[in-house]
Parts: C-alpha cells; sequence; structure tokens
C-alpha cells in the first residue's frame, strides 16, 4: 500500500470513529430525555428535597390478611422496578434472598440482580402474586431466577430452602435475610404463646437455621445482610415480641462477624425505620398508625423500599470488604443506631 492510499485509509476509519461516537452520544441524549427522571449529565436522579421524593400521607386504611401483598396496597410501594440501575457491581454472583417477593427483600433481589447477580427468593406460597412479579423482574435484567416458596418456620424446610438455592444457582456467595414477621398487641396480656412463638421462629429460629446451612457452601468474600430494625434500639410498646427479635438479630450479627472471619465471610445487618410495605397492612400496625405512617420520624414519611435497597448492595458486594459485624440505619433522620 503506498502512503498516499494508507493516509486515506486512516482518514476514513478516523471519520467513521466520530460518526459512531456522535450517533451513540445523540442516542444516549435521546435515551435521558426520553426519562424526565433522570439527570442529563451522568443519568442520575435529578437532585430534590428527600422529604418530599414521596409521598408523606395521610394513607387509607387498607387492612389486609396476614402476610399481605405488595400489589395490593395503595399506593404500591416503590422497589426500584423502574428506578434502580446497575453497574456490574455483582457480576457473577449467586445470591439467596429470603422474603424477596415484596418489601425489603423484594427491592434487594431486584437490585442485585440489576447489579449482575443470579437471585433466589423464598416467599410464603401465599405470596405467589408478587413472588411471580420478582421472578419477572429478575429474568428481564438477564439473570436467573429462582423461586422457592415454603414456610421457614420449619427447620427442614431451611435446610431444604438452602441445599435448592445452592443447586439451582450452581453455588451460593451472598445471604440476604429480609424475611420477617411483624404482629401489633396492645398488651402483653394478649400477646399469645402461639403468636409469641409464630414471631420468635419467624424472625430468629429461621435466620439461625438458614446461616447454619448457607455457611457450608460459601466460599471466602461471601457476604451475609440480616435484617434488625429500628424497634432493637427504640422499641415499641405494641411490638414487644418484634422488638425482641430484632434486637437479637443485631447481636447476631455483631457476634457471627467475628466468628466468620477466619472463614472470610463477612456478616452486617441493616436497622430500618418506618418502611412503606405489606407487612404494616397485615397486621404490623393498628390502621389509625397506618394512616399516618412515617409521620413522626424527622422526614415525615416513611421510606420506600428502593430507598434501601443501595445498602443491601453495598453490603453484599465486595464494595464492602472492610465492612463486617456494622449495623447500617435507614431511619429517616432518627440517628438510630447511634
Amino acid at each position: 500500500m503506498t502512503e498516499r492510499n494508507s493516509d486515506d485509509s486512516r482518514r476514513k476509519v478516523l471519520k467513521g470513529a466520530a460518526l459512531g461516537l456522535a450517533a451513540a452520544a445523540a442516542a444516549g441524549s435521546r435515551a435521558k430525555a426520553a426519562d424526565p427522571t433522570m439527570s442529563a449529565e451522568n443519568g442520575a436522579p435529578p437532585l430534590s428535597d428527600p422529604a418530599k421524593r414521596y409521598t408523606d400521607g395521610p394513607f387509607q386504611a387498607q387492612p389486609q390478611p396476614w402476610p399481605g401483598l405488595a400489589s395490593r396496597m395503595s399506593p404500591r410501594p416503590d422497589h426500584g422496578e423502574t428506578s434502580y440501575r446497575g453497574s456490574g457491581r455483582m457480576a457473577g454472583r449467586k445470591a439467596l434472598v429470603t422474603g424477596g417477593d415484596s418489601g425489603l427483600g423484594r427491592a434487594a433481589a431486584i437490585a442485585i440482580a440489576r447489579e449482575g447477580a443470579d437471585v433466589a427468593i423464598s416467599y410464603l406460597p401465599a405470596e405467589e402474586e408478587d413472588a411471580k412479579e420478582v421472578m419477572d423482574l429478575i429474568r428481564s435484567a438477564g439473570r436467573k431466577a429462582v423461586a422457592l416458596p415454603g414456610d421457614i418456620r420449619s427447620e427442614k424446610f431451611c435446610q431444604k430452602l438452602v441445599a435448592n438455592a445452592a443447586r439451582e444457582l450452581g453455588g451460593l456467595d451472598c445471604l440476604i435475610n429480609c424475611a420477617g414477621r411483624q404482629h401489633y398487641h396492645e398488651s402483653i396480656l394478649d400477646l399469645t404463646t402461639e403468636d409469641f412463638d409464630w414471631t420468635l421462629k419467624t424472625n430468629l429460629y429461621a435466620l439461625f437455621w438458614i446461616i447454619k446451612a448457607a455457611i457450608p457452601h460459601m466460599p471466602p468474600g461471601s457476604s451475609i445482610v440480616n435484617t434488625s430494625s429500628t424497634n432493637a434500639y427504640n422499641p415499641s410498646e405494641i411490638l414487644v415480641d418484634y422488638s425482641i427479635t430484632k434486637a437479637g438479630i443485631a447481636d447476631l450479627t455483631k457476634s457471627l462477624a467475628k466468628q466468620l472471619v477466619p472463614k472470610g465471610i463477612r456478616v452486617n445487618a441493616v436497622a430500618p425505620g418506618p418502611f412503606w410495605t405489606a407487612l404494616q397492612v397485615s397486621g404490623g400496625q393498628p390502621m389509625s398508625a397506618v394512616e399516618k405512617f412515617g409521620s413522626t420520624v424527622p422526614l415525615k414519611r416513611p421510606g420506600q423500599p428502593a430507598e434501601i435497597a443501595p445498602l443491601y448492595v453495598q453490603l453484599a458486594s465486595t464494595d464492602g470488604s472492610y465492612l463486617t459485624g456494622q449495623i447500617f440505619g435507614a431511619t429517616g433522620g432518627t440517628g438510630i443506631p447511634g
């Protein structure tokens, strides 16, 4: 090839590359313009007052039978279905999320799937309607979705749950425990042994059984994220049994984190304040409290599950490699824990 021909070829390549970059930039601008919730500069949500980002109520009375469905709430909670955008922080990971059908578990499952993880979720059979939506969202992110319905109050089911998750996912390196029961009682005299046992088995016994079954599957670098509560530090007078379990989860997290350092497994927990989930409308609060739910925290509104999902991602991903034995609050400004 002559020098002139070589120069012409280089000019054509550079011109083609420039045209391609211009087209890509134009496409990006059109995509951003089509989504008014995203910033034109970097694709991030625009700045807004956090107190006004979501509704502060009042909410309508909407009692549901336990365990409740997010799909039947008004307004429907935001779990990040349309807003969460991943960046590959969980690429190749294999995660089990308990309570992944709705609430915080649903938000965590959506987020880690969009960050690149294959995800198995557990839920009660009565929650199948919500679970199917989550399965579709995980698959639409291009990840493997595994549905594992059952009652975690059974030790045998918990063992089977973990074994099936590890088999279907081809391993297990992330466990996010979000499943829980909250049912209010105005007086301890109204709290039956059956109800007390139900709460403790769902919130504490199941956590013990699932973690114990999961550890042998988990290689160094794995992560466990539990869900405590603001009630572990400032317990509500109508949530005696629930508050006991959430304080237990916080202590279990700190103790287990020390124990598992030699195995290279990190253990942390999230401590939410008032979040708008099906837990609240299916016996978690009296309807009089649901109507003004979240109004007592400084932000004057409940959190939406989408707002806590990034915290689960941070603790589950290798970005959180120096974090273990920590409890992270998301409580609308109360400063708990602290």
